[in-house]
């Protein structure tokens, strides 16, 4: 008889295929569950060799999988970065900048992230100037909280040799005030001016920050993850593809990549990378594209104008129909698409594309995701479910911001529904959880408490209607990435014949307070078969 590697055993066992735990012990095989039942039906596997863990009345779980995340960009921003999150003025931003710089004398380039002139007492964009004063001699690129916008010192200006007769990205805008001079934003693409210089880290570098997200993603039970491209401010997908590939050549890949680049009229890189990115761990996945920007900048596209800016209604990264010609192609060549849409408008046109992409190329299970969808327009709810499109939520952004930041730009008028989860996935549509790294942390409970909870950064309940239950939060930041992955048949759930990626947390998510989620610790992480984390936990045998 064939003995397991590793037998765990837990009265609360969430497959992910009911709503409730259930007692069950669970065999390892290699890498594979090669059985899930009863103890006593299980004990006959064990083995001199195995390795037996009764985890008692902690929780056991499929291994999480974050849908939206960008791994490089995120690893500099979170570990080589000054976080302005707490900042509530321009002043205290630059002067907390300015206290980094003390402790970074060997950087070339300072990064920041998390600055939001939406919550500061002066609810103003900030000028290069106020940088200046703290830090002049060294080039500053300060990201905002949702990572759509930049304020820039003038040595960075410098740097990149941005003047103020540099043009316009064709989606962007480099800032100016009313003399024509630079202010020392970026807004969207523009970001990329100075990304292009800045993100030239030696490859030593890279590689390191890569290790510390490996080391991280497994101390928080994150078996897979979905690393998104398609953006010009990210660095280059190629550069990170080398790194990625030398981990997994050399068994060091601990967390399964699938990643999509960038969705472009020429498909022939992509079909290259399709052929080319095809192993158990990292993966070819589909490709992304922006259709507009974010709410607080007025660069996400809605239906009508916005409220407190009614000249505008934001715009959209191409024309329309250049947008729905890429996807007609791309759906063409049976490609997975992905984009981000945050505006009702966006929204709108990524269902249009796809309905009349399917109505020409004929329907198949295609998976095209919408990307955030935190504004919906009531009369599109049905079309997810209709469509076959999963929507990917980020629920950790409900409190990144006060939802007056919203509420104060959108009218009523627009029938405006919020970070819709509930209200997509009673439709029987699919909802998959992620992060959006670095936007926010990579710790799955807080976007399982967020939609829960529903509060924004006041703590006040936005739009609380929309919350979803535990094991709802559950399947979505494990069931559905797989689904949304096309792998479901091997990941996303606790079944025998599925690849062991499991998780045992030190509390029962089921018998605690809604907010004790936030306290919750991974206890053990297995991947692959493999133990790679563990926290205190002692073998039964």
């Amino acid at each position: 008889m064939v003995k397991a590697d590793i037998i765990l055993s837990s009265k609360y066992v969430f497959t992910g295929l009911q709503d409730e735990p259930i007692k069950a012990t669970i065999a390892i095989k290699d890498n594979k569950i090669i059985e899930i039942g009863p103890k006593e039906e299980i004990w006959s596997l064990i083995g001199d060799q195995t390795k037996v863990f009764d985890m008692e009345e902690e929780l056991i779980i499929p291994g999480f999988h974050d849908f939206h995340m960008h791994i490089m960009m995120g690893s500099i921003l979170q570990k080589d970065s000054v976080k302005l999150f707490d900042a509530t003025s321009e002043e205290e931003a630059a002067k907390i900048v300015a206290k980094f710089v003390e402790t970074r004398p060997n950087d070339e380039w300072i990064f920041g992230v998390g600055w939001d002139h939406t919550k500061w007492k002066e609810k103003v964009l900030p000028h290069r100037t106020t940088l200046d004063k703290y830090i002049f001699d060294r080039p500053v690129l300060l990201f905002n909280a949702e990572v759509h916008y930049a304020w820039l010192n003038s040595k960075a200006i410098e740097m990149i040799q941005l003047t103020k007769d540099t043009p316009d990205p064709e989606y962007g805008e480099i800032g100016k005030d009313e003399n024509g001079e630079l202010t020392g934003l970026l807004f969207e693409h523009a970001i990329g001016y100075a990304t292009e210089h800045a993100y030239k880290l030696p490859k030593e570098k890279r590689v390191q920050l890569f290790q510390d997200f490996l080391s991280e993603t497994k101390r928080l039970g994150i078996t897979s993850v979905n690393d998104l491209y398609g953006a010009k401010i990210a660095p280059n997908l190629l550069d990170d593809l080398e790194i990625f590939k030398e981990f997994d050549r050399e068994g060091l890949l601990t967390t399964r990549i699938h990643f999509s680049p960038e969705l472009k009229m020429d498909l022939a890189e992509a079909k290259e990378l399709q052929i080319n990115y095809q192993s158990d761990k990292l993966t070819f996945s589909g490709l992304k594209q922006f259709i507009d920007g974010v709410v607080t900048s007025h660069t996400a596209f809605l239906l009508d104008p916005y409220k407190d800016r009614p000249e505008t209604k934001g715009g959209t990264t191409y024309p329309s129909e250049t947008i729905k010609q890429l996807v007609k192609k791309a759906d063409k060549e049976k490609f997975q698409i992905r984009f981000h849409a945050i505006g009702n408008g966006a929204v709108r046109l990524a269902l249009d594309a796809f309905e009349e992409a399917r109505n020409e190329n004929g329907v198949r299970d295609a998976r095209h995701v919408i990307e955030h969808v935190e504004v919906l327009h009531t009369d599109d709810v049905h079309r997810f479910k209709e469509l076959g499109v999963i929507a990917s939520f980020q629920p950790k952004h409900i409190e990144l911001m006060e939802s007056e930041a919203y509420t104060a730009r959108i009218s009523e008028e627009q029938k405006p529904l919020y970070y819709p989860i509930k209200t997509i996935v009673d439709t029987g549509a699919k909802a998959a959880f992620g992060t959006d790294f670095p936007v926010v942390p990579l710790n799955p409970m807080m976007g399982i408490y967020q939609a829960i909870t529903r509060k924004d950064l006041n703590g006040k309940a936005w739009q609380k209607s929309e919350g979803v239950t535990l094991a709802q939060a559950l399947k979505f930041y494990t069931a559905t990435p797989a689904f949304g992955s096309f792998r479901e048949k091997e990941l996303g759930t606790l079944e025998a014949g599925k690849i062991a990626d499991i998780v045992v947390l030190n509390k029962n998510l089921f018998n605690i307070s809604t907010e004790e989620i936030l306290e919750t610790e991974v206890k053990m992480t297995i991947m692959d078969g493999k133990i790679i984390y563990e926290n205190q936990v002692v073998p039964t045998v």
